[in-house]
């Protein structure tokens, strides 16, 4: 089923990710002023992701460019690639026309010389960008240096040092974090270091992937009864009780997750909130637009929690499964009707979510 969806939306994002990367302005900087005269434009400090309204959303961008290119786990299905694809490396999910377009946008962004000037940045402000940014970069290093394309595998080289930055970088505050950031934005640390540690195994970063490890039993292992229904505020675009199933479905076995997920939802229902799709009142305003991707980031962390459960022997997993895959397809259709209105502030960020839930989906087949 989504395998189609996803073949058939690949021209619109694609195209979603040229015009983002050829977009400097409007942006929203984030940078912290040491001094008056410390006023750089976005491209002299991020001279690799200075487009797309901001930082973190240029390098998923990036990650969503290479996705299409064919760096993808499970991409395109059953070996065979959209029509028109080119077959150099692994198939890219677009015509060889649109393939070359994102191979230049792409690769004049991820050169060694500007990627260096983006790790130094990185270890100059340690707290910057952290873990949204952190796990974004990641996801795109891992899904570089895991193509079996030329091209993707030397951006892979060339992110290197950046993954040995946040390696570091993050190892040392999941070290002396005491709590969690619980909240449905950016600085959610369970959808932060979910994403970080699929990327640090990938990377073969054990260290950080252990510290990750621990740091999700250490935050979330005891957790009980989340009040789901109660979770939801106006402009987020994470749910901070699925961010963190999603993220402990990684780190405990399938038999161990089914028990702490009845434990952390009991009487969960196909009524239940968390799982209701919600609504968008004004595409033009940037915060509420984020409830497009809630139901984007809540369809793939159901899909991933589904096929975890599904592994599980245990009782009552299946009955919870089954719950959870009523609420699937609602979620899924309202957060891809987000991408309708073709309005930047959604556009700049919007079709990388839609492109992580559909492939999670397709892997339920």
């Amino acid at each position: 089923m989504d395998n189609d969806l996803r073949a058939q939306a690949a021209p619109d994002y694609a195209a979603v990710v040229l015009g983002n990367l050829a977009e400097p302005f409007p942006h929203s900087a984030h940078h912290t002023q040491v001094s008056a005269e410390d006023r750089p434009t976005p491209e002299q400090i991020h001279p690799a992701f200075y487009t797309s309204f901001d930082w973190h959303s240029c390098v998923h961008m990036h990650w969503l460019g290479a996705s299409l290119l064919g760096g993808t786990p499970r991409s395109p299905s059953a070996g065979a690639a959209p029509e028109g694809a080119s077959d150099v490396g692994t198939a890219a999910w677009v015509d060889s026309s649109t393939e070359a377009s994102l191979r230049a946008a792409l690769g004049a962004n991820l050169t060694p010389a500007k990627l260096t000037v983006e790790r130094d940045y990185l270890v100059a402000n340690p707290s910057w960008e952290r873990p949204y940014g952190w796990a974004w970069l990641m996801r795109l290093a891992a899904t570089c240096s895991a193509s079996s394309d030329s091209q993707l595998r030397e951006w892979g080289t060339a992110l290197e040092p950046l993954v040995d930055a946040v390696a570091e970088l993050s190892v040392a505050w999941m070290a002396k974090a005491q709590y969690p950031v619980r909240h449905g934005l950016h600085t959610n640390a369970a959808f932060g270091v979910g994403y970080m540690l699929d990327a640090f195994r990938s990377l073969g970063r054990a260290d950080a992937a252990a510290a990750c490890e621990e740091a999700a039993r250490t935050w979330f292992a005891n957790d009980r009864g989340w009040p789901g229904d109660w979770e939801l505020s106006g402009q987020d675009f994470l749910s901070a009780g699925l961010s963190e199933a999603d993220l402990m479905r990684r780190v405990l076995s399938a038999d161990e997750f089914a028990a702490w997920f009845a434990a952390f939802l009991p009487g969960l229902s196909s009524e239940s909130r968390i799982l209701q799709p919600v609504s968008v009142t004004d595409e033009t305003d940037g915060y509420l637009v984020h409830l497009h991707g809630l139901n984007l980031t809540r369809a793939g962390q159901v899909a991933r929690i589904i096929a975890t459960l599904r592994e599980s022997s245990t009782s009552g997993a299946s009955a919870a499964a089954a719950v959870l895959n009523e609420a699937l397809d609602p979620l899924l259709k309202a957060g891809l009707r987000g991408l309708e209105s073709g309005d930047f502030m959604s556009t700049h960020w919007l079709a990388s979510f839609a492109w992580d839930a559909l492939g999670s989906v397709a892997a339920l087949d």
